[in-house]
């Protein structure tokens, strides 16, 4: 007999980095908190039914045809001709929003996940790409899956195109960590996008095609050596900083640290480090957040390996 499908589903869905630096919408890492949960349970009404939300100040629709995670649920269903199939869905956020952490697309790939388990797991997890995908978009209207690839899948993704949604997974080096620190101002995406310029003149796009090819080498490679040289971005960073207070003071202490490099997380303000072992990184995240600190701005620090996992069933 096959087995009977669970009664209630939590899940936890990590915050990731999307660009890491050069890989500007095509590259993303998972790291291992925060994160959003997402409970779904068998509902009693047809369709998805969200019925509480926590953490987000009042700010999240519980419409769920305008919340992230609501929208990736509804979206599987659909694709899998069960839109009447009575779900009820609470969202926990345990993470700032407009951060550049992936907020939006924790929620959408949690909602997506969950009631795929809740459904008895139909598709894999890499079929579930395309609903989470929507999911976030639907928060910022730009399909891009370089925070919600890692998110689902775990470890660092390269995206070949967001369009086909090709992505794949890359083996992160054993020893390599990433202090990431939130000072706590919101950036909203759309503002950090609308920035950017329209063109990018040839020389800029040659220097950050090097970078990026240097950075896949040298993580496939465990070369750290090569991942410090290529950790630059020439055509995001140098106009997002301004929207972050002190941004090259807290590189400079980042780099004087040891770190490896060190940019801006997705569209930020959250910035980040890749380092070669946990004392660097914990060293590094010490002396970005006291920056921030002496601003002043509150912030928090993250340490981290590369999350492997991404989204998972955590217990009740």
């Amino acid at each position: 007999m096959p087995e009977k499908d669970p009664e209630e589903i939590r899940v936890f869905a990590p915050a990731t980095v999307a660009n890491v630096a050069c890989g500007y919408d095509v590259l993303g890492f998972a790291i291992n908190a925060p994160g959003d949960e997402v409970v779904v349970r068998h509902g009693t009404k047809p369709g998805v039914h969200i019925t509480k939300i926590t953490g987000d100040g009042g700010k999240l629709p519980k419409n769920p045809g305008q919340n992230t995670a609501g929208v990736a649920a509804m979206d599987l269903l659909r694709h899998l001709g069960m839109t009447d199939r009575p779900v009820e869905m609470e969202i926990h956020k345990k993470m700032p929003f407009g951060s550049g952490l992936g907020s939006s697309a924790a929620s959408a790939v949690a909602g997506a996940y969950a009631v795929n388990k809740l459904i008895g797991e139909p598709l894999t997890k890499r079929q579930l790409l395309p609903f989470a995908t929507a999911g976030e978009a639907s928060a910022d209207g730009a399909w891009h899956a370089d925070n919600v690839a890692p998110c689902l899948l775990g470890g660092i993704v390269f995206i070949r195109s967001n369009e086909e949604l090709d992505v794949s997974q890359l083996p992160a080096p054993a020893n390599l960590w990433a202090a990431v620190v939130h000072p706590d101002i919101e950036i909203l995406t759309k503002v950090a996008r609308d920035i950017l310029p329209a063109d990018i003149p040839l020389g800029n796009a040659t220097q950050q095609i090097g970078n990026l090819g240097g950075l896949l080498c040298g993580i496939i490679q465990e070369d750290y050596g090569l991942i410090s040289r290529s950790i630059h971005d020439v055509i995001a960073e140098p106009r997002r900083q301004k929207l972050i207070p002190d941004f090259y003071k807290a590189k400079r202490a980042a780099m004087a640290g040891g770190a490896l490099g060190f940019s801006i997380s997705g569209a930020g303000p959250s910035v980040f480090a890749l380092c070669e072992g946990e004392g660097t990184a914990r060293h590094v995240a010490d002396a970005v957040s006291a920056v921030f600190t002496a601003v002043p701005l509150s912030n928090q620090a993250y340490v981290s390996r590369i999350n492997p996992r991404g989204v998972h069933v955590i217990d009740v």
